[in-house]
């Protein structure tokens, strides 16, 4: 058996493990990583266009499914998350977005000193190397992960958003800055043309410190106890059957497998709600009632339009014309295969009475076949998603049984609370405006789903229900909060309350949701916690 022993373990080598191993590594402690994927030589991860190959590539990805819910017509989802070197980070649309300063604002409020968008912005800056415009205020330019402006335009997103102008929208210079609201395109974790991930950004220099040791196909079963101070985490090689292994952390072990398989680890421990913990048949290490609740996802939907007189995307990458767009990514021109999936944004109200922003909608000029995961359309077609920022529906993540191997139960509970629906259906009936605005009028055929059948608000809430899905931002299931919250996992510093040298560092520790994307508020996370955990270093 194997035995051996780091200044820290880290379980997981996703957007926030790449980054605390090059922390941590940097200011001279030995890291173990474990990660069950395997490296990340796919080379449809590092082209932008491969996205929509690797979320469904069961070698690269988690293979859960959440629990059907009444509120979603009892249908299952599809739950991926990155299985792989990198991590997420690895298989996600690329998109960087931080979010409204308010956010984070909130995290504070509810009892978690050092988290106001203030404290954490220097941790936004610091992973980050923007190109472009941007105020210095705001925008990192040394940090590891290149951040870029969209260099390749098409006239439907230019029309979309001139549109919106005139109907009162204003076009955001940086929406990573001083203003959140308003619309304009996408910033991306691309560099001529190619993505880059936390495994690429910083995973792969901090290797060269020589006191970073990799495990990959490194399956976490179990954290290791002496008495209630973590010491290690015992793993399994290969697969099930495979030769069991342990680490030993001189210091601290960190979880940072993400919110559905961090709180499933601390479960199968003895971490958690004690009833669900004895279903199971693991003993009782340690009663922690939070551990796997407060999940939560942005659910989102597709509004799309039929075009004409117009090329796509649905053209663009079909045929001879892919070759083309092909011979442009080689030679670093601007090019389809080079963007992220979603090349607009508009962060907006619901309705006017809303304080902040609480929509984020996503702007392509494609569309895909109904039903069919990334089969384009043959005829011109523009998409229009969107998805409430902060939703109040809550659900969980319970171990299913002792066995390691065997995938959670997840159930999101999307669409539970009547709050939510209302937001969503304010957002579709406002985004089917925009889709028609006066600039798009030349080349609109018509919109395609729902349909112009859909009307009452009964109409759009069933709409939502049956073609809505998981918008892959899980979060919250190791909530931060005082240990006088019955559902606070960890505290300010990202400590599991009432255990020693364990601590969580992903998105499951977010107490509510950020208005956007995570992956930014992750790598923030993952960067203010390096920096806790080498201070309480002795």
């Amino acid at each position: 058996m194997q035995d051996d022993s780091f200044d820290f373990v880290v379980v997981g080598a996703g957007t926030a493990g790449c980054v605390l191993a090059k922390r941590l590594s940097d200011q001279g402690s030995t890291v173990c990583l474990l990660e069950a994927g395997p490296p990340d030589t796919h080379p449809f991860i590092h082209i932008p266009a491969g996205y929509i190959k690797n979320i469904y590539n069961k070698n690269l990805t988690w293979n859960f499914h959440s629990e059907p819910s009444i509120h979603t017509h009892h249908r299952c989802f599809s739950l991926p998350q990155g299985r792989v070197l990198g991590g997420s980070s690895s298989i996600n649309g690329l998109n960087h977005v931080r979010g409204q300063h308010a956010d984070y604002d909130l995290w504070a409020e509810q009892g978690n000193p050092g988290w106001r968008f203030e404290d954490v912005l220097p941790y936004f800056k610091r992973s980050e190397k923007k190109t472009g415009p941007g105020d210095d205020h705001y925008r990192g330019r040394s940090g590891e992960l290149p951040i870029s402006d969209l260099d390749w335009r098409h006239p439907v997103c230019e029309d979309f958003l001139r549109g919106l102008e005139a109907m009162g929208i204003p076009r955001t210079p940086d929406y990573n800055g001083a203003t959140h609201a308003g619309s304009g395109y996408f910033q991306r974790a691309i560099d001529n043309g190619w993505r880059y991930s936390s495994a690429k950004a910083f995973l792969k220099p901090a290797l060269k410190s020589g006191r970073v040791d990799i495990r990959t196909h490194a399956h976490a079963t179990r954290i290791l106890f002496a008495g209630k101070r973590a010491t290690g985490v015992e793993f399994i090689s290969g697969g099930p059957g495979g030769p069991v292994a342990t680490v030993h952390a001189r210091r601290e072990v960190v979880l940072s497998a993400g919110a559905l398989n961090t709180p499933k680890l601390l479960q199968l421990s003895g971490v958690g709600p004690s009833d669900l913990l004895q279903k199971i048949g693991v003993p009782v290490l340690h009663e922690l009632s939070g551990v796997g609740n407060n999940l939560r996802d942005h659910y989102g939907v597709r509004m799309v339009a039929r075009l004409r007189d117009v090329s796509t995307i649905n053209s663009l990458v079909k045929g001879p014309a892919l070759l083309w767009q092909i011979a442009r990514w080689m030679l670093k021109m601007p090019s389809p295969l080079a963007v992220s999936p979603s090349l607009a944004h508009v962060f907006w109200k619901s309705n006017p009475t809303v304080p902040r922003p609480d929509l984020e909608y996503v702007f392509t000029p494609a569309s895909f076949k109904e039903g069919v995961v990334g089969l384009l359309d043959k005829f011109p077609g523009m998409t229009l998603g969107l998805w409430q920022g902060r939703p109040e529906s809550l659900g969980y993540v319970h171990a299913r049984s002792a066995n390691c191997f065997e995938a959670p139960v997840i159930q999101p509970n999307y669409l539970a609370s009547e709050f939510d629906q209302r937001t969503l259906i304010d957002g579709m009936k406002q985004g089917r405006k925009w889709l028609a605005n006066p600039a798009t009028q030349p080349y609109l055929v018509g919109e395609t789903s729902p349909g112009p059948q859909c009307e009452s608000d009964d109409e759009w809430l069933d709409f939502a229900k049956q073609k809505g899905t998981t918008v892959y931002h899980m979060i919250g299931t190791c909530r931060m909060g005082p240990a006088g919250r019955h559902d606070s996992v960890v505290d300010a510093k990202l400590r599991v309350h009432g255990l020693q040298g364990l601590r969580v560092i992903d998105a499951s520790i977010m107490p509510t949701m950020p208005s956007v994307n995570t992956n930014a508020s992750t790598l923030m996370i993952a960067e203010k916690g390096s920096d806790m955990l080498l201070a309480d270093q002795p």
